[in-house]
């Protein structure tokens, strides 16, 4: 792909519709991104759908460019919306934060420094896949990161062959290829990968 056919852009310089297109393409269009943002108590069979919408919609403020805030960013592929990519300070992921589905063994820091962003989610339509989207949303991810103060990123991939919806949170070859390593191996199928600034 040239950088002329693929454009990536923060999700509030984005439409809502835009987004959507690329989340109703797949199994996250139930989860809008919201899997590692519940709060404590939710689950996601008792947390309706038009409410995670709702969040998301909030979270990204697609379609409010101005507004310097933003939950994560698009592709585009000649004008079309094809993938998706979660970023921003780690502290708003509660259940990654609380020791959810990434555990924290082996690591002693600040579990709420705002200076660490998170990647959690990859999403490329149907159609779009193998051509190098999520390693391309990943490289801008931690631009974007960088741009917007952080001191380091970090990313949870699976290792091996996991359950197809959760391929969601991308590969070690996704991360490695935007310069995050390995720092910490905390089940035998998740990796914890870090690149510091």
């Amino acid at each position: 792909m040239t950088e002329t056919e693929l454009c990536i852009r923060p999700a509030n310089e984005a439409s809502w519709a835009d987004l959507q297109t690329v989340m109703s393409a797949s199994a996250p269009a139930e989860c809008q991104c919201q899997r590692y943002k519940m709060r404590p108590k939710e689950c996601m069979v008792s947390f309706p759908s038009e409410e995670r919408a709702d969040r998301l919609r909030a979270q990204t403020d697609s379609g409010h460019g101005d507004s310097g805030t933003t939950s994560g960013l698009l592709a585009f592929l000649d004008g079309e919306p094809v993938g998706w990519c979660a970023v921003e300070p780690r502290i708003e992921y509660e259940s990654i934060v609380r020791g959810g589905r990434v555990q924290w063994k082996g690591r002693e820091e600040d579990r709420d420094d705002p200076g660490v962003w998170a990647i959690t989610c990859f999403i490329t339509r149907g159609g779009f896949r193998k051509r190098g989207i999520a390693r391309a949303l990943a490289r801008a991810a931690v631009e974007h990161a960088r741009a917007h103060g952080a001191h380091a990123v970090e990313g949870y991939p699976l290792t091996k062959g996991g359950i197809s919806d959760e391929m969601h949170v991308g590969s070690i070859g996704i991360f490695a290829a935007a310069g995050l390593s390995e720092v910490s191996r905390p089940s035998v199928r998740r990796a914890v990968m870090r690149i510091d600034f």
